[in-house]
């Protein structure tokens, strides 16, 4: 797989990007309408926007942010 120049990739993702930004402004700022939380779902999105704003391979980052721990213990579900 070969990487995309940085104009290539503005070129394919910029319309996409933008908008998402957009969509996760406004959801914050409706957030933000409904007075002030202590809610960890918005201390984690919080979290997520610092790791966009970061180096290195953001999306490994914000995945792991929002992804449960490895549990050793934990058993596969049987059909019912």
């Amino acid at each position: 797989m070969t990487n995309l120049t940085a104009a290539a990739a503005l070129d394919a993702f910029y319309l996409d990007a933008r908008s998402r930004i957009l969509d996760l402004a406004a959801a914050l700022d409706r957030i933000d309408r409904g007075g002030t939380t202590t809610d960890p779902r918005l201390a984690k999105l919080r979290a997520g926007i610092g790791r966009l704003l970061g180096d290195g391979n953001r999306a490994e980052a914000v995945q792991k942010l929002f992804s449960l721990d490895y549990d050793p213990g934990w058993t596969r579900p049987t059909p019912r």
